[in-house]
């Protein structure tokens, strides 16, 4: 799913491979696109979340690594 504008200021809705005029579009479909928006934001900041998990994750990893080795 992608959105830009075209040259009037109307924008498009490109969807498989089809594009639409979004004004044109009834409020039902145009709520299935709030919808799908919303989801994309999400899943990119719990990906973004994860990211840092596993960072950070990897990062306690080497700490306990580090201090287990003082103790040989």
């Amino acid at each position: 799913m992608n959105e830009n504008a075209n040259d009037s200021g109307n924008p498009v809705l490109t969807f498989e491979g089809k594009k639409y005029l979004i004004n044109e579009l009834s409020d039902d479909i145009k709520e299935s696109i709030k919808g799908l928006q919303i989801a994309e934001k999400q899943l990119k900041m719990h990906e973004d979340t994860l990211k840092l998990l596993s960072i950070s994750r990897t990062s306690l990893v080497n700490q306990l690594r580090e201090k287990l080795k003082k103790l040989e």
